[in-house]
């Protein structure tokens, strides 16, 4: 399967590149799989934190390249060790000990048959944990056929249906209708999928599309949920603009209104959340704040 990394069209940007000999498209990777930390993460939508937390592998590389990332230092900055299959079982295992309800493959499109291939050998190492696809949402089709034999649980975003705002900040014109697809495509494996949006401030509008969308297409068929933390990143270099400020107290009552207008009482609201204390730093031995997370692996763990 590994061949496929030899013209790579693993994902829509289609970049064609040898990746089996180091050659580099957008996602800024080669054939080998590298991650840039795992833990057992309590911020998720509660039924995948259950009690013992979600555990969540970050990826290194993106598809995709949001000027606000949260994750930038490992999606766009190059943090991440490389790890074979068996290597990422093990990880697999860690979480597990752990206490891990599920594992929680973060930004992995762009690196799918490397993880296809850890998640085999996670099972045939005995580790039977869920395994959530958490993505963009700009995935291609023929590689969501790849993963549906592998994924249990889809976690896409759906970030916008502008394609001007796609094209601004996420350097992807095409997201809108390539995110549809993508999302209409999980949400006919008859699977669980729970479609994310985070709400972009001053571009409420964008908002009131996805929810629109949500109640036509997936209403009934996948769980909402609305993200409220969109918060300014401060990073070396601004490749593309990014939204200003944090959603405020009345955007938060607009978007809830037209939830009532739509008719969207399945899923799940974040509260609304301000400041940015919670932003993770993969530089440390655990990115996020205690209270949030436990650590399983990082850049200076032994596999």
């Amino acid at each position: 399967m590994l061949d496929l990394y030899k013209s790579c069209r693993l994902c829509p940007r289609d970049c064609g590149v040898n990746r089996l000999k180091g050659e580099i498209g957008f996602c800024g990777e080669s054939a080998q799989l590298r991650i840039g930390a795992a833990v057992i993460h309590k911020g998720e939508e509660p039924p995948l934190v259950g009690s013992g937390g979600s555990g969540t592998i970050f990826i290194s590389g993106c598809n995709l390249g949001c000027s606000f990332c949260q994750n930038y230092q490992v999606s766009q900055h190059g943090l991440g060790k490389i790890i074979s299959a068996e290597e990422f079982a093990g990880v697999c295992a860690a979480l597990r000990d752990k206490g891990a309800e599920n594992i929680n493959i973060v930004t992995g499109s762009h690196a799918a048959l490397g993880i296809i291939d850890g998640i085999k050998a996670a099972r045939e190492a005995g580790i039977k944990l869920p395994a959530l696809w958490n993505s963009s949402g700009y995935d291609s089709a023929d590689t969501l056929d790849l993963l549906n034999k592998y994924i249990d649980i889809y976690l896409p975003d759906l970030k916008t249906l502008d394609s001007g705002i796609s094209g601004k900040f996420f350097n992807a014109a095409d997201y809108p209708e390539t995110a549809k697809a993508a999302i209409t495509k999980m949400i006919n494996t008859k699977k669980t999928v729970i479609i994310r949006h985070l709400i972009l401030p001053g571009y409420l509008e964008s908002t009131r599309d996805v929810l629109r969308w949500f109640a036509d297409n997936a209403k009934d068929r996948a769980l909402l949920s609305l993200m409220t933390q969109y918060t300014p990143v401060t990073r070396h270099e601004k490749k593309l603009p990014m939204p200003d400020g944090f959603v405020s107290e009345k955007d938060y009552e607009t978007v809830m209104s037209w939830l009532e207008e739509f008719n969207i009482d399945d899923g799940f609201c974040q509260e609304l959340v301000t400041g940015n204390d919670w932003l993770p730093d993969f530089e440390r031995a655990n990115p996020f704040p205690s209270e949030l997370s436990l650590p399983v692996f990082n850049l200076k763990s032994d596999l």
